[in-house]
């Protein structure tokens, strides 16, 4: 993973963006479980976020591993952080692929702000991280996820019963997956 996504200064891309990515370090501990304990019924049934000290030390431990790239969405105008993107399981070699999850802090929800920050986190999966593949698993009634997919050029693959356990409960799931040939192609890069 490079340098520029590890960095507690994070990456500032997309100039005309209100946000920017940053990987999380040990100083976000604070902003990050009140943000996400803030949200937590506004996340259920749909993701589970690090909402304690124990499990945000576990994120930051996962953030170091090479198949994980763990990219916390941030403000410009304040560097507030607004939500995260994880890259999980990626897959090198012939396979080139990897799983994408995200969720946004509930005081942000529905500003636009989560379909300018997966634009930069598909540069970073198909430029800098090279993947042919990344693909998202998002529950049927998950409205607010399936429109950022669809957004960004996923297409659906699929449907996967009682795919992830949620909340205490195996949930369903549709599958969604993007190429980087088609992101290249769709921005005039190919």
């Amino acid at each position: 993973m490079s340098e520029m996504l590890t960095r507690a200064g994070g990456r500032r891309t997309g100039g005309r963006s209100r946000v920017y990515l940053r990987g999380p370090g040990p100083a976000d501990e604070r902003e990050f479980i009140t943000l996400m304990q803030a949200s937590a019924t506004f996340h259920r049934p749909w993701a589970s976020a690090p909402s304690d000290h124990e499990r945000f030390v576990a994120y930051l431990e996962d953030a170091k591993r090479d198949n994980f790239v763990a990219l916390l969405v941030c403000r410009r105008e304040d560097d507030a952080i607004l939500g995260f993107f994880n890259i999980s399981q990626i897959v090198r070699r012939l396979f080139q692929s990897a799983y994408l999850g995200y969720a946004i802090g509930r005081p942000y929800a529905g500003q636009g702000y989560m379909a300018e920050a997966i634009e930069q986190v598909l540069e970073v999966a198909f430029l800098e991280l090279r993947l042919h593949r990344l693909e998202a698993n998002i529950q049927p009634g998950n409205e607010p996820s399936l429109a950022l997919a669809r957004r960004a050029g996923f297409q659906r693959e699929g449907f996967s019963p009682r795919y992830l356990k949620i909340g205490g409960r195996w949930r369903d799931h549709e599958r969604w997956a993007i190429l980087a040939e088609d992101w290249l192609t769709a921005r005039g890069l190919r």
